[in-house]
């Protein structure tokens, strides 16, 4: 595991990301419940146009992911607040081999500020929506951690906060099928190389 210090959204940021496979899309390579994602070739071409021009050329917001953003900082004190700690934000980690990257909320703790009716839904769930678990079990294998905590937060609305504990047979999963996809797009890059 390598800690990259950077601001989130910087340039430093986006340029250490750039073209590698990050948790928030490990739902593009492999699902929640262990099978190859679909969308894992759009994906990959994606990273490897991100390699060759040398910039991110695509990005999507919503209006919900915009306020995420916005109430992130509540979220993260609220937690703080409740679990009596002090959380650590880092803006990248890798792992060893810098081929794939997360950057988390916080130290152990991914944060969601989702539509009111989807975080009704998580709080009758009581756990980590399965939308999240490629992401939050990709953060535990690259941050060497045992666990993570899930938050989904709407400042009108109780608070979810949920322990996810490491699930080595669906990171061992993970860990395969990332390896599979990183030997494809080498590969694809190598072709667009040579033509």
């Amino acid at each position: 595991m390598i800690v990259h210090d950077f601001a989130q959204q910087s340039p430093e940021w986006w340029a250490i990301r750039l073209g590698k496979p990050t948790a928030s899309r490990f739902k593009d390579i492999y699902t929640s419940t262990g099978k190859s994602a679909a969308g894992a070739d759009g994906y990959m071409y994606g990273l490897i146009a991100e390699q060759v021009a040398g910039k991110q050329l695509e990005s999507y917001s919503n209006e919900w992911m915009t306020r995420g953003t916005e109430l992130e900082p509540d979220a993260r004190n609220y937690y703080q607040l409740v679990r009596d700690v002090e959380v650590q934000q880092i803006g990248f980690v890798t792992n060893d081999a810098g081929t794939v990257g997360c950057s988390p909320d916080a130290l152990g703790l991914e944060i969601k500020c989702p539509a009111p009716h989807t975080h009704i839904k998580y709080l009758i769930d009581r756990k980590c929506p399965a939308e999240y678990v490629p992401q939050v079990q990709g953060s535990i294998w690259i941050c060497e951690a045992d666990h993570w905590d899930f938050m989904s937060y709407h400042p009108d609305l109780p608070p979810l906060i949920v322990r996810v504990e490491r699930d080595d047979k669906y990171i061992n999963g993970l860990s395969v099928e990332i390896d599979k996809f990183l030997e494809k797009m080498a590969i694809k890059k190598a072709l667009l190389e040579a033509a």
